[in-house]
């Protein structure tokens, strides 16, 4: 799937700090360090916003849950009307290449949040799944769920 995420670019609303830049992140309300991590997830959430109808208050950001005792973090999380989670969304920086691997951790991820859909992406590649949770098998998709 083919996202133009830099055309959300100048959605983003950056400051300068002691030769840092930071940018807001609209969902979270505050500023944050622009790390290329960062600049993927933000692109991603102005994508979501704008050009979605996935509704700003159903959207999560970076929250901690337990895989086997041990403490994780989702990148986003989109929830449907009644609140489940819908879409689970891993943001990589534009350096890693996705592979089956990046696809592993957030199957890994989804064990526990249990969205039908899920979603990597690094700013220049994006992969979309839907996701059979009785069997966890996945067929690719070209597009992200409605």
């Amino acid at each position: 799937m083919d996202l133009d995420l830099l055309a959300y670019k100048e959605h983003l609303s950056l400051k300068k700090k002691e030769d840092k830049t930071y940018v807001f992140d609209p969902i979270r309300k505050k500023y944050l360090l622009l790390l290329p991590e960062e600049f993927t997830r933000q692109l991603l959430l102005q994508y979501l916003i704008r050009s979605t109808s996935y509704e700003r208050n159903l959207i999560q950001v970076e929250k901690s849950f337990r895989i086997n005792d041990k403490l994780k973090r989702f990148d986003i999380v989109v929830y449907n009307e009644e609140v489940k989670p819908h879409l689970l969304i891993e943001c990589k920086s534009h350096k890693i290449n996705l592979s089956q691997h990046t696809f592993d951790q957030i199957a890994v991820y989804n064990l526990v949040i249990g969205a039908p859909y899920l979603c990597v992406t690094n700013g220049r590649q994006t992969m979309v799944a839907r996701v059979n949770l009785e069997t966890q098998n996945y067929e690719f998709l070209d597009h992200l769920p409605p």
